[in-house]
């Protein structure tokens, strides 16, 4: 059995797909997700559901809905004990079941140490392999609870890591030209990255298109100049005088 809230919530095994259908129920169920194995309080989970205004009866609305929680699991899943009883709440096992942010984030490690050893290929794989896990924004509309929010910019985070970490694995291999177009889409949906707009600037000097890297160099520094009032870090300034002076710049490590 495998949860899945790299995008909206599902629960998945083999080819069958199954749904949360009530909203509050779903918002609950992804706060027990991503504190799978934590205990998340009463109080918790009725801000996650109503904000700082919940109904006059919400502890009680609660645990119905935990309730109608398990008999969906049961069904779901054949087990009637993932969701625990534990004070001052309510803890999520997980058991044999998979979580696809754990192994998204177990992919993103492998990825790491295989850039910090210079195994490129194996780098460029296992961050291609963590991304394809991200089918949307993590658990789609339930956004908004506190638990979800915190989890979601998190996760986020550590997916555009992935993404600079495959990119500098895809340079080291020499697949420059491959990634000129990808780069621009990066920099233009996250302008105030450095990391993508120097890996747009190598990627471009090294497919003969030196004016364009250092085209890329002043666009950066007008975004930055205009967003925060600041220049570009000094390995983003490095690599442009190095292109400035076509003195060939090693691809700059991120790991």
């Amino acid at each position: 059995m495998r949860f899945e809230v790299l995008g909206s919530l599902r629960i998945t095994d083999g080819e069958e797909v199954s749904t949360v259908s009530a909203s509050k129920m779903e918002s609950l169920l992804g706060a027990l997700l991503v504190r799978a194995g934590e205990v998340v309080s009463t109080d918790e989970m009725c801000t996650e559901i109503w904000g700082q205004e919940p109904p006059r009866r919400a502890t009680a609305t609660l645990h119905v809905y935990i309730s109608q929680l398990r008999k969906l699991l049961r069904h779901t899943t054949g087990s009637a004990s993932l969701i625990e009883t534990r004070f001052p709440g309510y803890l999520l096992h997980l058991g044999n079941s998979i979580l696809d942010a754990h192994e998204f984030h177990a992919l993103a490690r492998q990825g790491r140490a295989a850039s910090r050893t210079r195994r490129y290929a194996d780098a460029s794989a296992l961050h291609g392999r963590a991304l394809s896990l991200w089918r949307g924004p993590v658990l789609g509309e339930l956004r908004g609870g506190p638990i979800v929010e915190e989890f979601a910019l998190r996760a986020e985070e550590t997916r555009l890591e992935c993404v600079e970490q495959r990119n500098e694995a895809e340079l080291a291999l020499g697949r420059h030209r491959e990634l000129v177009g990808p780069l621009y889409a990066l920099v233009r949906r996250h302008p105030l990255i450095e990391a993508f707009h120097r890996q747009l600037m190598l990627a471009l000097y090294r497919s003969d298109r030196r004016a364009d890297a250092l085209q890329a160099f002043r666009d950066l520094c007008a975004v930055l100049d205009g967003e925060l009032g600041i220049a570009p870090c000094r390995q983003v300034r490095e690599l442009h005088h190095r292109i400035l002076v076509d003195d060939d710049p090693t691809v700059p490590s991120a790991a």
